[in-house]
């Protein structure tokens, strides 16, 4: 069974920083892209970073480029989210997503979500 728990998630002021971290199980977790996703109330899922298999490559909504860092550790099969400089309307629920394209069906799973609040 295939688990992504995030954590790491909480009440920081703007301006602070976060660093939020998915550990995953029962995934081939090198051969899984890998994303952080957010969701605030009302609001569309969206994306907030994606990592290549081997980190060769990162991606970011303008929204959070220059302020939020993706990385991950294979050998530990953990994902990270660095979140510095935080905004209030960084305040949403964050998910870790894994995306095994190259398999028949294609494979996506979801983790459980951590809160982020950004407030003073």
């Amino acid at each position: 069974q295939v688990q992504l728990v995030e954590s790491g998630g909480g009440l920081v002021q703007p301006g602070g920083s976060l660093r939020l971290s998915c550990a995953a199980s029962g995934l081939t977790f090198s051969g899984a892209e890998m994303s952080w996703y957010r969701q605030a109330p009302g609001k569309e899922r969206e994306l907030v970073a994606r990592i290549t298999t081997d980190s060769s490559n990162t991606d970011y909504p303008d929204s959070v480029k220059g302020r939020f860092t993706i990385s991950r550790d294979n050998a530990k099969k953990t994902l990270y989210l660095q979140m510095n400089r935080l905004k209030p309307e960084d305040t949403a629920v964050y998910y870790c997503n894994a995306r095994r394209i190259f398999t028949n069906p294609p494979r996506e799973y979801w983790g459980q979500g951590t809160q982020v609040t950004v407030s003073s």
